[in-house]
């Protein structure tokens, strides 16, 4: 059975200092099921707490209202890596950022290597942003830095 750690590890932490995409695992505050949405604005606050953030309308919000225990799963080191924890809104409004996005920390509980035995990541999983690289750009700069500043 994989070793559960209570927080990051150095080499994961570092990997959240910079662009990522990781899976969003909420509970839907109606349904009751599970949900599972890509997302690219999260970094590492510390080795205890990642900071994501999502447009302010989305469901997703609701979500983590209604039941904020939450999950993340990231692509890294040769293997995929399950985060547990607790969802916390920072803020409903991030200031200097064009339309309004929500702020979340999570508080995490458990980090567990989730890929199956006898295997490892060979390549990450890639992705590119299908509009304006300038603008992707210069909104991607806009939302890091209003969720540093964000309290």
């Amino acid at each position: 059975m994989a070793e559960t750690n209570t927080a990051l590890t150095e080499a994961l932490y570092s990997q959240f200092q910079k662009e990522n995409f990781v899976l969003l695992h909420t509970v839907d505050a109606e349904s009751g099921s599970p949900t599972s949405s890509a997302i690219s604005w999260i970094y590492a606050v510390d080795l205890a707490r990642l900071r994501f953030s999502l447009d302010g309308r989305s469901r997703l919000i609701s979500n983590l209202k209604s039941r904020p225990e939450i999950s993340v799963t990231l692509f890294g080191g040769g293997s995929v890596h399950a985060v547990y924890g607790q969802a916390h809104l920072v803020t409903d409004h991030l200031e200097g950022v064009p339309f309004p996005l929500a702020c979340v920390d999570i508080e995490i509980s458990a980090v567990r290597d989730a890929m199956f035995y006898g295997a490892r990541l060979s390549v990450l999983p890639e992705y590119e942003k299908t509009y304006d690289k300038r603008a992707a750009d210069r909104l991607d700069t806009q939302v890091f830095d209003a969720m540093r500043k964000a309290q």
